[in-house]
């Protein structure tokens, strides 16, 4: 069975119960699934990508009032919890090439998708409003591929563009809605 990287928005809600109704779903889910691996003799298994540290850690120093910040309780949720990191690596580096390719071919500027251009002269990025996508996700995406990992998030909407060009390489579940 496969393991779980939870996006940053399944984080959120699993630790914030004033993120009603998500968070009660969520809560819901991981019973439902921590019970369905025992009595499979599986291991309930969660991932946090290096790429969600990162947002998380943003939106903690971003915060304009740090007095009433939750970044305490929510590092002492995320070491309870004990997720197992996910780096970016340089096989998901490949992963994410190769799907970033993908979005290109079908989501990037008709002047920019000439034949022939040579490496370096790709390397002037095509915007995330081109791609339809979020540099970020497109990594946790890729990081999820990498290792065949259920990707539970609340963007799917977003995430369409990578679903079309990810096929049955991207597995997703949303553990912040009411029926999964």
């Amino acid at each position: 069975m496969r393991d779980f990287l939870i996006d940053t928005n399944i984080w959120e809600y699993w630790f914030n119960p004033a993120r009603e109704p998500e968070h009660s779903h969520v809560l819901k889910r991981v019973s439902e699934l921590k019970k369905l691996r025992e009595r499979m003799k599986s291991p309930f298994r969660v991932w946090m990508s290096s790429v969600t540290w990162g947002e998380l850690e943003y939106g903690y120093q971003a915060q304009a009032n740090k007095e009433h910040s939750l970044e305490t309780p929510f590092r002492q949720f995320i070491h309870k919890i004990s997720p197992k990191e996910f780096v970016v690596d340089k096989h998901v580096a490949c992963d994410y090439g190769r799907i970033r390719a993908r979005l290109f071919e079908n989501c990037g500027p008709k002047e920019k998708k000439k034949k022939g251009l040579r490496p370096e002269q790709l390397i002037d990025p095509v915007t995330s409003l081109q791609l339809r996508i979020q540099e970020n996700d497109l990594w946790i995406v890729s990081q999820a591929i990498t290792r065949d990992f259920i990707l539970v998030t609340n963007d799917r909407k977003s995430l369409q563009p990578l679903l079309e060009v990810a096929g049955d390489e991207l597995h997703i579940e949303n553990w912040a809605a009411e029926n999964i």
